[in-house]
């Protein structure tokens, strides 16, 4: 069983139903909840369940990024865990871009976190080697 937990700020500035359009553009099958913070409010979608990833998997392959996916996930990759962040604006307009957890996505990342008891499978399923 996957169980996938997107984290997402809402600043201040940002309409509340772009930045779930932009997690909605990149998984699916998501139940969303919302906590104010003192600058904005956090964002967070929840699926149990493999279809939730239909969409990520179908954009690594039309992107062409399975090699640098591979990596970024095996670096996120810990026990159980696979931890990895994403730009939200490249995914508000429809495209995967990994980022890091701070500094480099100006409006903040969209943080993923993939539960599987054999997260090594998940990640040969998502971005399989590349011959």
């Amino acid at each position: 069983m996957d169980e996938v937990e997107i984290k997402v700020e809402v600043n201040p500035t940002e309409d509340e139903a772009k930045v779930k359009r932009a997690v909605e553009n990149i998984f699916s099958g998501l139940q969303f909840e919302q906590k104010p913070l003192k600058r904005g409010s956090l964002l967070t979608a929840r699926t149990n369940s493999r279809d939730g990833l239909t969409k990520l998997y179908n954009l690594l392959r039309r992107e062409r990024i399975r090699t640098a996916t591979r990596s970024v996930l095996f670096k996120g990759l810990n026990g159980h865990s696979i931890v990895f962040y994403l730009n939200k604006q490249a995914a508000f307009a429809g495209h995967v871009s990994f980022s890091q957890p701070t500094g480099e996505s100006p409006l903040g990342p969209v943080r993923v976190e993939i539960k599987n008891d054999d997260p090594v499978q998940l990640i040969d399923w998502l971005a399989p080697r590349t011959a």
